[in-house]
């Protein structure tokens, strides 16, 4: 049970959804920190101009080009940076808060399913030990009819008692199934290849 719980907490879908919001998060408290931070930026511009000028040449052109560097160093912005920052690490604290709430989901899960799947198999023999008796108590009961020492509802009784075992039996398989189902999707492992071999179990031609 530990290795599945343990595979739960990591490799969960609702797990890894919350690691991506509180990695995000986190990474958003750096980004409006960061608002407090010189910036040095590279700047370049172009320009043309074309003009009338006072001597012979008529229509003078002239281009410019410049590149150089920019340093900004912000010195107070009212408070808006430390409130966004104060905000966003909030919202980080929120999102460790849900990532710990999704980890024990899933372990939750993991143990519940793992347990359903456990009692479901030993169940399942269980029944199918009793599937075999209550088909050996019908035709020992239909015979002792034919030779007159049981009655009509001494084999109704039988014949009930063997449908309902069939039916408990064909749920406890379905039940431990389903367990099977949750379990690997708790820790992400559920795939189509699953749900194929399972549509094969359930296949009624195979039945046949």
């Amino acid at each position: 049970m530990k290795e599945w719980v343990s595979a739960a907490e990591t490799n969960g879908i609702a797990v890894q959804v919350q690691q991506a919001a509180a990695s995000i998060a986190a990474r958003e408290v750096d980004k409006q920190r960061a608002g407090h931070y010189p910036t040095l930026d590279l700047v370049a511009n172009v320009g043309s101009n074309k003009s009338y000028g006072s001597t012979s040449f008529g229509l003078l052109d002239s281009d410019s080009k410049n590149i150089g560097v920019q340093l900004n160093i912000p010195i107070f912005q009212g408070g808006a940076v430390s409130s966004r920052t104060r905000e966003a690490s909030a919202n980080r604290a929120a999102s460790e808060s849900a990532l710990e709430a999704a980890k024990r989901n899933a372990a939750l899960n993991a143990r519940q399913n793992y347990l359903g799947v456990v009692n479901g198999l030993a169940q399942v023999k269980a029944l199918k030990a009793a599937l075999v008796s209550s088909q050996s108590a019908l035709e020992s009961n239909k015979l002792g009819y034919e030779v007159g020492v049981r009655i009509n509802i001494d084999v109704l009784n039988a014949e009930n008692q063997l449908y309902v075992t069939r039916r408990d039996f064909a749920k406890s398989v379905l039940d431990t199934l389903m367990s099977q189902f949750r379990l690997k999707a708790a820790v992400g492992a559920l795939g189509e290849e699953d749900v194929s071999a399972v549509n094969a179990l359930l296949d009624p031609t195979l039945a046949q």
